[in-house]
């Protein structure tokens, strides 16, 4: 099955010159989502991982079902405001001003093997950010995991040293 049939090409949004990749018509195929979620489990399985973290809102679309198919742990990384218990955050700077993200202070023990998982790896920077919140936490993330990965934006070079993962890349 070839994913990338299912990722629709949506040009010049959400501004003239990008080229917007749409996951919707994977997502509304059982089938492919489906698989899509197999082929990550199947990356990822049998590697010491304790729990999957995502940031909202599409990362949360791949890593739920990602971590029910590897037993693990969810653990949802919001914007300020959204989680009911006592919260541990991260600030970080983006081209035009500043973000915060949040995880739950109770979300990870220290050594716990977090998998980071979104939907698409341009730039870095969110992902960047919840892997410096998670690590905060004394936890170590091992891999950073991503249905698409925009090569030409580089976004592996912000996350290294860690491991990336996507399972379609485009390089243009």
């Amino acid at each position: 099955m070839d994913i990338r049939n299912k990722i629709r090409d949506v040009g010049d949004f959400p501004k003239p010159g990008i080229m917007f990749r749409d996951i919707t018509p994977l997502l509304a195929c059982p089938e492919t989502f489906r698989e899509t979620i197999k082929l990550l489990a199947d990356h990822y399985r049998g590697q010491e991982i304790n729990a999957i973290a995502a940031a909202e809102a599409r990362g949360f679309i791949f890593a739920a079902p990602l971590a029910l198919e590897l037993d693990v742990a969810f653990v949802p990384v919001r914007k300020p405001g959204k989680l009911p218990f006592d919260t541990q955050s991260f600030h970080y700077e983006l081209e035009y001003g500043t973000d915060t993200l949040e995880i739950h202070t109770d979300a990870f023990s220290k050594g716990d093997k977090v998998l980071m998982v979104d939907d698409l790896l341009a730039t870095g920077g969110t992902m960047n950010a919840c892997i410096k919140l998670i690590e905060q936490s004394g936890a170590e993330v091992v891999s950073c995991a991503f249905l698409i990965e925009l090569g030409f934006l580089n976004g592996r070079e912000i996350l290294a040293p860690h491991d990336c993962f996507a399972l379609v890349t485009y390089d243009d």
